[in-house]
């Protein structure tokens, strides 16, 4: 499924992203008065958000769910939060809070860059519903600004004018969402459907010597890169707790896509020198 951002109210979702003081409704705002510390807060509901949504997906995500982890109902949370648009906002970017606010760049441009896909490459895996929300339309949050922020900060060494530096930003989230996304797909292809990777492929690219004799001829240059290029994994490497066929394939692809993408800068750098030159 895939969940577009900035569909609540749009001031009270600036004011709760902002954390302006007027943000809450005047029965928060009494609650937060001195005296005994109140069980909820717009904190704590978002939290435990992202903890319904990392165990069990956007689609279990709901004021009830949220309000049951809390041992609340779901109208105690509307006191702090609207509805369930402006909590996707909420918890989207407080979620981006986890990563770095900067990239040392002492080493280099790339390395810094290669730190910072690594970073979202394991946020992305331990947040994987983060993946479900559509890049279209961003929340416009603090922390949201903060990781571009830091994005350009690590990108402002290559001295890459401004149209390059936001071809750089795009490929660079795509890699590095592109490659997440498959692994948290196909972890979820497991639960839902209930069968291993190594059992879905046996059962069907085995059975293509049957249905479509020739195949290599047919498509010699897929047979060609199956034969020379495949990452080879065990069978038994799901059951032994190792990684996927696809898992790794998609690793395969983040580091090799990020190196292809790092060269690309390093060549677009030399030719702004040469035009300067």
């Amino acid at each position: 499924m895939t969940v577009f951002a900035g569909q609540g109210d749009p001031r009270r979702s600036m004011d709760l992203l902002w954390g302006r003081p007027d943000a809450a409704p005047p029965d928060a705002r009494t609650a937060a008065r001195p005296g005994p510390r109140p069980g909820l807060s717009v904190e704590v509901i978002v939290d435990a958000a992202i903890a319904v949504a990392d165990a069990e997906g956007m689609a279990a995500l709901s004021m009830r769910a949220v309000g049951e982890r809390l041992g609340r109902t779901a109208m105690a949370l509307y006191t702090y939060v609207p509805g369930k648009a402006e909590l996707v906002d909420l918890m989207y970017d407080r979620a981006l809070a986890e990563l770095p606010a900067a990239y040392e760049v002492s080493a280099g441009w790339r390395a810094a860059l290669v730190a910072w896909a690594e970073d979202g490459w394991a946020f992305y895996l331990r947040h994987p519903w983060m993946l479900q929300v559509s890049q279209a339309r961003p929340v416009l949050g603090p922390n949201e600004y903060g990781v571009l922020e830091a994005l350009l900060g690590a990108l402002a060494a290559t001295g890459l004018d401004a149209r390059g530096v936001r071809r750089a930003v795009a490929t660079l989230s795509s890699v590095v969402r592109g490659a997440a996304r498959t692994v948290a797909e196909s972890r979820q292809a497991v639960r839902a459907t209930g069968l291993t990777e190594a059992q879905w492929w046996h059962g069907r690219a085995g059975a293509l010597p049957q249905v479509a004799p020739g195949f290599a001829e047919r498509f010699p240059r897929v047979a060609g890169l199956d034969a020379e290029g495949a990452p080879d994994v065990p069978e038994t490497a799901e059951a032994d707790g190792g990684a996927s066929y696809l898992e790794q394939a998609a690793r395969e692809a983040f580091e090799g896509g990020l190196e292809l993408v790092l060269d690309g800068i390093e060549a677009a750098i030399a030719r702004t020198a040469a035009r300067k030159g």
